[in-house]
């Protein structure tokens, strides 16, 4: 299935370095330069990708308006190119998830648009909604008897035997074929249709739980697809609570991903959240360290750096973009954390002027 990608732009050059950039990465994308053409598309297709322009900055914005308001791109990731005077601030200030600058050259574009891509086909996998039947018990102000309709990562569509109750959070539990372990989570009410039928978004499944669910969900689908190569990043600041990563291809700001750490005395694989970005320069993660054997094993990986190990093996592979309802909270440890503070605190500063702060950070605690 291929990934689909609209873009919006009247300039010849840059329509064909991101066609031909688009078409090695085996994107699709459909061309407009009418600012209503491009919008009435985007009401009635979904894609993947939104690629605006920033030629016109009032007219770039209707265009990610119209893409946010239309049912069928709610999800769908938003690139902004921009001009000098726009400059990167003016594109994230639109609402974009990747920014780029122009004059676009080709490699450049195409060492962006591979975390594009990864991001996209995440995004997609994570709708992908497989049809079964199986009976849930949901549990609020009373019990409500329920058949699952579909399935995806997200949550699952519902048809209530009875239903009395018009609550939005209920309690949720039922079994997957195959799997043994029961699934207990909480869910919300995300739409409700004709009769008893309903749809519900989780809100708080484990790690374990959405990897069993992913992996489940995967082996339901004819054809899985193949996921990207984890993009290349190198290891420039390392704390207990997140990690600074140099990167020609970071990904948005709150990106979910997981991380692979490994040098010759320890390794390590931990969840995290991106909490700042530098556009073809890096990105800043704080870490979701939800066991005690994932700190151990951060601990571990700073006391071999800080011994003179050597820098390691990293690899780092997107989970999906986090949204309003399931947003991470901040880890326990990140509020006395030097280096998410930095993140937090100084994520506006000018991408020399951040590193310059960070060594500082480095420094001060080697001193100390």
């Amino acid at each position: 299935m291929s990934l689909k990608s609209i873009l919006w732009s009247s300039d010849d050059k840059t329509v064909r370095v991101l066609s031909r950039v688009l078409s090695d990465l085996e994107i699709s994308v459909e061309h407009f330069s009418a600012t209503d053409d491009v919008i009435r598309q985007i009401t009635r297709q979904r894609f993947e990708a939104i690629i605006v322009d920033c030629f016109n900055p009032e007219d770039a914005g209707n265009v990610l308006r119209a893409a946010k308001a239309a049912p069928v791109n709610k999800r769908a990731l938003s690139i902004v190119l921009v001009e000098p005077q726009v400059g990167l601030k003016g594109g994230f200030d639109m609402g974009a998830h990747f920014v780029l600058h122009k004059p676009l050259a080709v490699e450049r574009a195409k060492s962006s648009f591979r975390a594009v891509r990864a991001l996209m086909k995440r995004e997609r996998r994570s709708q992908l909604r497989v049809p079964v039947q199986i009976p849930v018990e949901c549990v609020g102000s009373g019990r409500y008897p329920a058949k699952t309709l579909d399935i995806c990562e997200g949550g699952m569509a519902l048809h209530f035997s009875a239903r009395k109750s018009k609550e939005s959070v209920l309690r949720f539990s039922f079994k997957l074929p195959g799997i043994d372990a029961k699934f207990d989570v909480w869910g919300e009410m995300a739409w409700e249709g004709e009769g008893d039928q309903a749809g519900v978004r989780f809100k708080d499944l484990t790690a374990d739980q959405r990897n069993a669910l992913r992996s489940w969900l995967k082996h339901q689908l004819p054809e899985p697809e193949p996921d990207d190569m984890a993009v290349a990043c190198r290891l420039t600041e390392l704390s207990l609570a997140g990690c600074y990563l140099t990167t020609n291809s970071p990904f948005p700001k709150s990106t979910r991903v997981t991380l692979s750490l490994r040098t010759n005395n320890a390794e390590a694989k931990v969840g995290g959240v991106v909490r700042i970005v530098h556009p073809e320069f890096g990105m800043g993660i704080e870490f979701v360290q939800s066991t005690v054997e994932q700190r151990t094993l951060v601990r571990r990986m700073i006391d071999s750096l800080q011994a003179g190990g050597d820098s390691p093996e990293l690899q780092v592979e997107p989970e999906g973009l986090e949204s309003s309802t399931d947003a991470v909270p901040p880890s326990p440890l990140a509020a006395g954390d030097a280096l998410v503070t930095l993140f937090n605190q100084k994520g506006q500063l000018p991408v020399e002027t951040f590193v310059q702060q960070m060594h500082q950070r480095r420094q001060m605690q080697a001193s100390g």
